[in-house]
């Protein structure tokens, strides 16, 4: 049964979006801040350890990680936020392109292999990184995770109650991470996949999406009525909105991906030879030169 969606309409009705005001939800800031704070005190640490343990600097990962950051925020609040929650279900499939296509491999690029490498000492923890970092668990999860959510009755749920969106914004950027790991994994222990299987890992990744992103496009009905009753934004008639969220999936959404594999193919051309992945994240075992 899909969740009554009245207070969301009550509240929205008859209201239009403020392109004057920047929303700022705190809930966002809190956890971007403490997420920043155990980056910060990861590195501390690595700066307070003896010279001759220290990796080298970390500060071009730095911009990388904090983009990221600031990326989730400008999708999370704001405008983007605003006519994605309340105005245009296209808008929404763009903010969930950010956190899944976009924002992951911010994060890991930004992230050094030996802030990691502490939590892979303790057995069970290894041994669950392990398996959650096998590239078909990662396929797996985010292609289930991505088709569940847009499921008609979750997805009018998660926009008819707050936690559950949470739930849902949590749930594409841990899926996604664990997606982008065999591509960008900073830690030799959890390795990345050779050249040619990162292509094909990402062509088969455009697969699922296009499935989802056909069903909504070619629709007839209106699956997410949540944005029925707000208010048009340039004309746009909700069925026509579902339409274009549905081509924001396929076409850009596929794009990316094959602009990431184009990349990947000149990389492997460059290195003239399938690559190791201790070789890509520029580690050696010990006692090889």
């Amino acid at each position: 049964m899909v969740p009554s969606l009245a207070p969301l309409a009550l509240l929205h009705v008859g209201a239009s979006i403020r392109w004057t005001s920047f929303t700022v939800h705190w809930s966002t800031v809190v956890g971007l801040l403490a997420l920043a704070a155990l980056y910060e005190w990861r590195a501390y640490a690595r700066r307070a350890a003896p010279a001759e343990s220290r990796a080298t600097s970390h500060e071009s990962r730095r911009a990388y990680f904090y983009s990221g950051l600031g990326v989730i925020f400008f999708s999370l609040n704001g405008w983007l936020h605003d006519l994605s929650d309340w105005y245009l279900f296209s808008a929404h499939m763009v903010q969930h392109l950010i956190l899944t296509l976009l924002v992951p491999p911010l994060l890991i690029a930004g992230t050094p292999g030996w802030m990691l490498r502490p939590a892979l000492k303790y057995a069970p923890v290894a041994a669950v990184a392990r398996v959650l970092t096998t590239p078909k668990v990662c396929f797996v999860t985010f292609n289930l995770v991505l088709a569940a959510w847009h499921v008609p009755g979750l997805y009018n749920m998660a926009m008819a109650n707050h936690s559950v969106h949470i739930t849902q914004h949590l749930m594409f950027m841990a899926a996604a991470v664990m997606l982008w790991w065999p591509i960008l994994s900073p830690l030799p222990e959890l390795p990345r996949l050779a050249y040619p299987m990162q292509m094909l890992y990402l062509f088969l990744t455009t697969l699922p999406m296009s499935v989802v992103a056909v069903y909504i496009t070619y629709s007839d009905n209106l699956l997410y009525p949540a944005y029925a009753a707000a208010p048009r934004i340039l004309g746009i008639l909700p069925l026509e909105d579902q339409l274009i969220g549905g081509l924001v999936m396929w076409i850009p959404g596929g794009l990316i991906f094959y602009a990431v594999i184009s990349v990947i193919f000149f990389r492997w051309q460059h290195h003239g030879e399938d690559t190791t992945a201790a070789a890509q994240v520029g580690w050696r075992p010990a006692g090889r030169p």
